[in-house]
C-alpha cells in the first residue's frame, strides 16, 4: 500500500485522482486531502476515503469544517488549517506519493517541500516549475525524489521518451518536442471579436474539463506557454527544440522527434485520468477508467502552427524563458493577477497579455538563485500588474 497526499483534492485533478485511487484501493491509501475553501466537497471526500489528515487553507472555512465534522464518523480525523499545513502533510513519513494539484503560485512551497523530502512527486502544478525552475529540479536530484509529470502533454512526452528516462536529464537521441495544443475556444474567432469575450465564453473549453483559471489560460494559450517553460526543465531542452502544434481534436497529446527521423506520439481520449493513472502505476500500468480510444470515430486529425498574433501570451512565455532568471516568475505572477481581474470583469480578455507585457517590461532577468528572491519577484510582479490593471479597468 502506498500512502498518497492530494494537494488540491477538490479541484478537477484532485477529483480525477481520487477516482483512480478508488479503482485501486488495494494499492493506495489516502493519507491527506487538502482544500482551500470548498469544504463541502472535501467533507464528502473525507467520508468516502477516510484520510488521516484534512487541510483547509482558508482560516474561516477551516473553523467551519472542524464544526462540520464534530460528532460525525470523521471526528477523530486530524484537521489542520493554513497554508503551512500543506507543507506538513506533503512531507509526512506515511506519505509516499504527493499529487501536487494546487493551481498557481499557491502550490509552490508544498510541491517543493515534497521534492526536498524525497517523495514521488506527481506534478500537476506547472507553476512550481515555472517559478522555481532550477531550484525545484535540483531539489529532486539532491533528495532522490521521483518526478512524474501529470499535465497531459508532459506526461505524453514522458511516455514517448526512451526507456528508463528520468525527468530533468538529457535524452541525447531526442531531437525536439512537438507540444500539442487544442487552440482553445477562440482558435478561429475573428481577432476583432476577442475584445468582447466574456468570462463564461473563455472558460467553455471545447475538449477539456478544467477549472476557471486554467481554462482562461488555455483560451489565451498562456497555458501552453507555461507548459513550454516546464518542458524545457522537465526534459532538459532549449526553447528552440520545442515546437507548439495546434491539434484541435486533442487526440495526440504530444510527440517526440528522434534523430533517426522517428516521431513517437502518445494518443488517447482527452481525460486526465489517463496521465494520472500512468504516473500512479509507473513504471507499470493499470486501469484508468477511461474508455478505449475509438480510432475510427476520430476519422481525421488536423495540425497547424500556433499564431503568435492571435495568442500573444504564448509569445510572452517564449520571451520569458529565453530571458531566463526571474522572468518566468514575473510572467506567471502577472498572468495570475490579469486572469483573476478578467474573471472579475475588471479588464477585457485582450487586456490580459497587455498586463503581462507591461509588467515584464519593469523587470530585468535577475538570476533566480534563491527561493527568497523568487518569492520577492513574484510579490513585486503582482503589485506591478495590479497597478497596470487600474489604468485598464473597464
Amino acid at each position: 500500500m502506498k500512502g498518497i497526499c492530494i494537494l488540491g483534492a477538490t479541484g478537477s485533478i484532485g477529483v480525477s485522482t481520487l477516482d483512480v485511487v478508488k479503482r485501486h484501493a488495494d494499492q493506495y491509501q489516502v493519507i491527506a486531502l487538502t482544500a482551500n475553501t470548498n469544504i463541502d466537497t472535501l467533507y464528502a471526500q473525507c467520508l468516502e476515503f477516510k484520510p488521516h489528515y484534512a487541510v483547509v487553507v482558508n482560516a474561516d472555512k477551516g473553523a467551519e469544517f472542524k464544526a462540520k465534522i464534530a460528532g460525525t464518523e470523521l471526528a477523530d480525523m486530524q484537521v489542520l488549517i493554513g497554508a503551512e499545513a500543506l507543507v506538513e502533510v506533503a512531507t509526512l513519513d506515511s506519505v509516499d506519493s504527493v499529487m501536487a494539484a494546487i493551481v498557481g503560485a499557491a502550490g509552490l512551497l508544498s510541491a517543493l517541500a515534497a521534492a526536498q523530502a524525497g517523495k514521488t512527486v506527481l506534478l500537476a502544478n506547472k507553476e512550481s516549475l515555472v517559478m522555481s525552475g532550477d531550484i525545484f529540479m535540483q531539489a529532486i536530484k539532491d533528495s532522490g525524489a521521483v518526478l512524474l509529470p501529470i499535465d497531459s502533454e508532459h506526461n505524453a512526452i514522458f511516455q514517448c521518451m526512451p526507456a528508463n528516462y528520468t525527468a530533468g536529464h538529457d535524452a541525447p537521441t531526442a531531437r525536439r518536442i512537438l507540444l500539442t495544443a487544442s487552440g482553445g475556444p477562440f482558435r478561429v474567432t475573428p481577432l476583432a471579436e476577442l475584445s468582447t469575450v466574456t468570462p463564461d465564453q473563455a472558460v467553455a473549453h471545447p475538449k477539456w474539463d478544467m477549472g476557471r483559471k486554467i481554462s482562461v489560460d488555455s483560451a489565451t494559450m498562456m497555458n501552453k506557454g507555461l507548459e513550454l517553460i516546464e518542458a524545457c526543465l522537465l526534459f532538459n531542452m532549449q526553447p528552440e527544440q520545442i515546437q507548439v502544434v495546434i491539434h484541435p481534436q486533442s487526440i495526440i497529446h504530444s510527440m517526440v522527434d528522434y534523430i533517426d527521423g522517428s516521431v513517437l506520439a502518445q494518443m488517447g481520449n482527452p481525460d486526465m485520468r489517463i496521465p494520472i493513472a500512468h504516473a500512479m502505476a509507473w513504471p507499470e500500468r493499470f486501469d484508468s477508467g477511461v474508455a478505449p480510444l475509438d480510432i475510427f470515430g476520430v476519422q481525421h486529425m488536423d495540425f497547424e502552427p500556433a499564431d503568435l498574433q492571435r495568442f500573444p501570451c504564448l509569445r510572452l512565455a517564449m520571451e520569458a524563458i529565453s530571458a531566463g532568471g526571474i522572468m518566468p516568475t514575473v510572467l506567471n505572477a502577472a498572468n495570475e493577477i490579469a486572469v483573476e481581474s478578467f474573471l472579475n470583469e475588471q479588464i477585457r480578455f485582450t487586456d490580459i497579455p497587455v498586463v503581462i507585457e507591461q509588467s515584464m517590461a519593469q523587470f530585468s532577468a535577475t538570476p533566480a538563485k534563491t527561493l527568497a528572491l523568487i518569492l520577492e519577484a513574484d510579490r513585486q510582479a503582482r503589485e506591478q500588474a495590479e497597478q497596470i490593471i487600474k489604468t485598464l479597468e473597464v
